[in-house]
């Protein structure tokens, strides 16, 4: 992702996320910490006829990874898209030596639950009323280098 990247990606994330989508701001200080030889940040976009449908972010601070962000246009639910973003950002986990990567997943989408399922990741406790608004839980998921395997493997274009 660069910055002539945030406009499309806040119009997909306005549209996935309309009640608690990510600012403009916070793009671009997700991206001020991806370049450089102190990066900490890995963020990535994927374009299909010049359209963004898919994007995702990681940070990694002393060996930790956090999955920040994962989203798929509607339209593309169901092609994989989503497990090639995330094999992409455990790959860049990979790089900044993350011996674990966490994230968090609304209690009530068990599609995503299952995809970070396929990929390691298992349940490890909760956030009460982490998603805003309408007060929705998270479940906190972690992947670690002693339970993580290969990634499944993609097919898709």
């Amino acid at each position: 992702m660069r910055w002539w990247d945030i406009a499309p990606v806040l119009e997909l994330e306005r549209e996935l996320f309309p009640e608690d989508a990510w600012s403009a701001g916070m793009f671009w200080s997700e991206l001020a910490h991806a370049r450089g030889p102190f990066a900490t940040r890995r963020y990535l976009v994927a374009e299909l006829a010049g359209r963004i449908v898919g994007y995702g972010g990681l940070a990694a601070i002393e060996g930790t990874g956090d999955i920040q962000t994962i989203a798929t246009a509607r339209d593309q639910r169901g092609t994989g898209l989503g497990a090639r973003l995330l094999s992409e950002l455990l790959g860049a986990a990979t790089d900044f030596e993350c011996h674990e990567v966490l994230l968090e997943v609304r209690v009530d989408n068990t599609r995503a639950q299952r995809l970070y399922e396929r990929f390691g990741f298992e349940p490890i406790g909760f956030r009460r009323g982490y998603y805003q608004p309408g007060n929705v839980d998270a479940l906190v998921m972690r992947r670690t280098t002693e339970t993580s395997s290969e990634a499944p493997s993609v097919q898709g274009t």
